[in-house]
């Protein structure tokens, strides 16, 4: 993967298999690019007060939620206080990642009006908390599109170091560009040799549109 920003390249390798390795081999390589993308991400947010990111990637396929989860834990491995997000209630995967309940997440905070504190899953890693999606809802775009979604990441920013936040696909789904409207910034995640330019380009002037700010994009190399 290559995060790049303002000349900035940051590089890191994806396994195939779907596991975390910044936890479970922090030595290696891939765990060490994921720590480049850490740093130069704070190189980004210094002097800001930016906290909230959107990981989005124009396809469904794109390797975005084991990197988003992977980033997560390089982050809270440094001390810092992080939440991760599963906004994707079409095809949540980072309860299945992290092994976490999923009883409980977004939609019972949003819905049924349970306290987050209630919601929030805290994991074994460094400060990192994980916040599932939830059970399924029929309309994901009216629920992520509410006022109380938005007060939601609010809170959380006041609450944690960084809040990084999984979600569906740009160019398919509305709710991600709302998603996009809400956070401080975007990271656009292209998978080499797989998304289109036309694809990436779309993304990006979608993006645009929803007046959110592209602070980089991460390309997920085999």
């Amino acid at each position: 993967m290559i995060l790049r920003k303002k000349g900035q390249v940051m590089m890191a390798k994806k396994r195939k298999k779907r596991n975390l390795v910044t936890y479970l081999y922090p030595d290696s390589y891939i765990a060490d690019q994921f720590r480049t993308i850490r740093t130069n991400i704070r190189f980004i947010t210094t002097g800001s007060n930016k906290r909230t990111f959107l990981v989005a990637s124009p396809d469904a396929g794109e390797g975005k939620s084991i990197t988003i989860a992977n980033l997560a834990v390089s982050m809270a491995q440094q001390k810092e206080k992080i939440l991760l997000i599963d906004a994707n209630l079409r095809s949540p995967v980072l309860h299945t990642i992290f092994k976490l309940p999923n009883d409980k997440g977004i939609t019972s905070i949003l819905k049924h009006k349970v306290p987050i504190n209630e919601a929030i899953c805290h994991t074994e890693i460094g400060k990192l908390d994980v916040l599932t999606s939830g059970s399924v809802f029929f309309n994901p775009g009216e629920i992520i599109g509410s006022d109380l979604m938005k007060e939601l990441l609010q809170n959380a920013a006041n609450e944690y170091d960084i809040v990084l936040i999984d979600s569906p696909s740009v160019l398919e789904y509305t709710e991600t560009r709302v998603l996009a409207n809400y956070c401080d910034g975007v990271l656009l995640l292209l998978k080499h040799a797989k998304t289109e330019l036309e694809k990436a380009s779309e993304a990006i002037r979608v993006l645009d549109l929803a007046h959110s700010q592209i602070v980089g994009a991460i390309i997920n190399d085999k």
